[in-house]
């Protein structure tokens, strides 16, 4: 069978196959050549062409040039997470090309990282803040659930009806409970904790 031969505008002269080269319509990434016969008149496969594009290369992808005159080799990360620079929240790159300027594939280490134009750096005033916060609420919670298992044993207390066993016990729990209540917690993380009489 006889190759087709092309104009300028690659509409075929004459009849015949023609070996073209197929790339994503929206990515323009090259997917596969076929083997394509065009007729007197027929232009290329939409979203083809016929200059064949370089060889495969890892961590490149091959896409038609925006102006697609040519091929070019883009910078690949599909499917790598790359972290906000404003944020550092998480995402997954689905499309070719650099990345974007808002985005970094460096992980931050904490939830209080900062982008200071080249890596991460952790911001200690918040983190601390934040730890001091989680320390004060879990100091609270354990104060209100020793409260209300000693909170029976206090009313037996007031009516003279507690029995020395739970006197003990209750002694120990008030213990705790103030042991809590004094416990510095502007060391947080880094706290010692004290033990329940459990």
């Amino acid at each position: 069978m006889d190759i087709a031969l092309l104009d300028e505008h690659n509409i075929a002269l004459n009849a015949g196959t023609l070996n073209v080269f197929n790339y994503h319509e929206s990515t323009r990434e090259y997917i596969y050549s076929s083997s394509e016969y065009l007729a007197v008149g027929v232009g290329l496969p939409a979203n083809s062409c016929i200059d064949a594009p370089p060889g495969k290369q890892d961590g490149v992808a091959i896409c038609r040039s925006t102006d697609f005159t040519g091929w070019e080799a883009l910078e690949d990360h599909r499917g790598k997470t790359a972290y906000r620079i404003k944020t550092g929240k998480a995402v997954t790159v689905s499309a070719p090309g650099k990345l974007d300027t808002g985005l970094t594939l460096i992980a931050p280490a904490t939830d209080y990282d900062k982008w200071d134009g080249k890596a991460w750096v952790t911001d200690k005033l918040a983190e601390q803040s934040a730890a001091i916060a989680q320390a004060n609420n879990k100091r609270a919670a354990l104060i209100t659930e020793a409260s209300a298992r000693t909170q029976l044993w206090q009313t037996q207390l007031m009516l003279n009806m507690i029995s020395e066993s739970d006197k003990t016990l209750l002694t120990e729990w008030m213990r705790y409970i103030q042991a809590l209540q004094t416990l510095n917690t502007a060391s947080a993380p880094n706290i010692t904790w004290p033990l329940s009489p459990l």
